[in-house]
This record gives C-alpha cells, structure tokens and sequence, in this order.
C-alpha cells in the first residue's frame, strides 16, 4: 500500500471512529471570554489559570522587551541566541524552585522529549503513570529503554514494578504533578518513599506550577518533595509559552553538551524572556489571583452539587465531566455552545476508551455570574 492509499485509509478510519479533530479559528481570546465567528463564548477551555496572557502589565513587558531585544534570538543557545536575559532567568527559576540549575526549553513538549531521548538506553527502565502525557509515551517508545505502566496514582502498582526491574541499569519514574485531564494530584510523597538509591524520578508539573503552594512554586514543594528532575511549562499560570528542566549541575551540563534539542533550536526570543521575567516576578507575588482561582473553583463544584452530575471531588482549575460515549460528548458540547459555553470535548485516545469527557477549565479571569452561567447550561445540556 502505498503513501496516498495509506493517508486516505487512515483518515476515513478516523472520521469513522468520531475521533476527527477540528481547529477552530479564534478571532479573540481574552481568557473569560471567546469570540468565534463573531459570537461571544464564555471560555471554559484556557489553561491561562491566573489571566496573566491578558495582564496589562505582561503585554507592556512584551512591547518593551522587543524594543530593548528585538523580536527574534536569530540562533541557537549554543551560537549567539543566549542572551544576558535567558541566563538570568535560568538562575531566578532555579533558585525559585531549589535547585542548582535551569534549562530553557522552546516547549514542555520538547523538555519532555529531549530528557527521554538523552537519557535512555537500552538497558534502562521508563515506569510511568498510565495517564502520562503523550510526549512522554512517545519518546519512551522510540527510546531503547522498557517502557512499564504503573496503575494511575497506584503507589502500590508503582512498587511491584520496581521490584520487578530491580535488576535494571537505571530507572526513571515519571509522573506529572497535577494531570492534565483528570484535574487530579499525583501522590508525590509516597512515591518518593518507594525509591531506593538508582531511581530517578522526573514530575511534570506544566499545569501545578503558578498556581500550587507558597509562591506559586507547584506541586513538588507543596508536597516537600525535590525530585531529580522536574520540567515546568509557561504555557499556562505563566500566560505565555516555553518550559525549563530543573536539575543539578552535572545533568544540566550533560544536556548542554548532548541534547540535540537544546543544541539545534533556535533559542526562545530574547523579548519573550524579558516577559517572562515579569511574569515570574509577578507569579510569586499573585496570591490573591491564586485565593481568587481556588475561591472560583469551589464556587464551580457547590454549585453543581445542585444538579445530578457527577464530577471529580479534586481542588484544581481541570474539572472533567466525564461522560463516556463519544457520541453523546459532542452533543454536549454542541449544546453548551448554542449556550454560549465554549467547553472542549475530549475524546480517545487523549483520555482512554468509555471515558470521554468535556474538560471544564476554571480560571482567576472568571466571575461568579460566568460560573452560574455554565451552570444553567450544564443543567439544560444534561436533559437530553
């Protein structure tokens, strides 16, 4: 079969299974709101938890920093796309978090990679959650490495597996701090007392960071864990994009010397950093956008205590309602949208099979009338 029959085969299969995926063109985006086609959403879709993406005081450092910088780092980190701003940043993030070193990344998706395709070798061992992120899944099964899958948040799945690889080179556990479509927490303490002294594990915590513990600094220092290596993202309480690995100082000076990812990219922008200094500057100090984020999302889960839905119990921006059947997913969400509520549904294989959903993102941007809004939607859509 050759290259058109296998494209065209491949996506009849697709449309035929419900799983087609859509873009959708977005003419405004304020994070509470959306405009598409000329009609305004209420958006319960952004993972801008805290607004920053829209924060005044944010988009003036953009203008700013391309005025000082330019628009463009016109190379690599390792030729002449490291500027003064990067290598400050660098250092803020990690003392920030309590490590000895920081490394930019254009993307949590490419941190993720990159830290799998480095590491890994052949007589090495992945144990990851079930519910990890697919960047992960995907570099782990074009790494050389064994890939094992412990039962999600499963400590005790966790341990069986360890035992199981006892004999193996090395070991890398990977988790996230808080997952991204069951709006759930992984039990980061417990599982750091099933490692012994050749594990390492790896938190991604892309949606934990901003938003959880004392200055925003995320799952891993609520939980009083140091992880060997945590990636964090700017894609989401940062408002803006990027990632950084977190790590100790031979790894980062392993990764500078070996990861093609590092070594090949065109650095992130130098005016991008100079706003994402600002934005770390003002993520430790938001603690009244985090009050107001939690207070928001408790609103959200009294409130639908009225109505017979059943939604996760977890305190997180991600409420899923799961579902189920496809089919009946995206009718909900076609309803919520005649509503006014722009709610994504999410399907297989992003979430597993019977368990699709419509992920309900709660952010600091919303008010209360926004809430009880999708909240009369919800109890319409949910009669049919």
């Amino acid at each position: 079969m050759n290259w058109k029959e296998q494209i065209k085969n491949k996506l009849k299969e697709q449309k035929n299974l419900q799983l087609w995926r859509n873009r959708t063109i977005v003419e405004n985006n304020n994070t509470r709101f959306l405009t598409i086609k000329g009609k305004r959403y209420y958006n319960f879709s952004s993972n801008d938890y805290l607004g920053f993406s829209q924060n005044k005081k944010i988009i003036h450092a953009w203008k700013k920093g391309s005025l000082i910088t330019g628009v463009g780092a016109s190379a690599s980190t390792h030729m002449i796309g490291y500027s003064y701003l990067h290598a400050e940043l660098e250092k803020k993030i990690a003392k920030w978090l309590g490590y000895s070193r920081a490394l930019l990344f254009n993307s949590g998706y490419s941190a993720n990679q990159a830290v799998i395709q480095l590491l890994m070798k052949k007589s090495d061992c992945i144990l990851a959650d079930k519910r990890i992120h697919a960047s992960f899944l995907e570099a782990a099964k074009n790494s050389q490495a064994k890939l094992y899958r412990f039962l999600h948040n499963d400590v005790n799945s966790l341990e069986k597996l360890i035992q199981k690889n006892n004999n193996t080179n090395n070991t890398l556990i990977i988790t996230e701090g808080l997952f991204s479509m069951d709006g759930d927490y992984s039990p980061l303490k417990d599982i750091v007392k099933k490692i012994k002294n050749k594990e390492w594990l790896l938190v991604d915590d892309a949606h934990g960071i901003g938003i959880i513990g004392k200055q925003g600094r995320g799952s891993c220092f609520l939980q009083k864990v140091k992880p060997e290596l945590q990636i964090i993202t700017f894609g989401k309480a940062f408002g803006l994009s990027g990632a950084a690995l977190l790590c100790d100082n031979d790894v980062a000076d392993y990764f500078l010397q070996f990861s093609r990812h590092l070594i090949y990219s065109t650095a992130i922008s130098p005016a991008h950093v100079y706003t994402l200094l600002k934005s770390l500057s003002m993520i430790k100090k938001s603690g009244s956008l985090r009050k107001k984020l939690y207070n928001n999302i408790h609103f959200f889960k009294n409130m639908l205590k009225k109505l017979p839905i059943k939604l996760y119990g977890y305190d997180s921006p991600i409420q899923p309602l799961i579902i189920g059947k496809k089919d009946k997913t995206i009718q909900l969400a076609s309803i919520l949208r005649s509503l006014d509520c722009w709610v994504t549904p999410i399907l297989p294989p992003t979430v597993p099979e019977k368990t699709s959903r419509l992920r309900i993102t709660i952010t600091a941007a919303h008010k209360k009338k926004d809430i009880l809004h999708l909240i009369k939607a919800l109890h319409y859509a949910t009669k049919f």
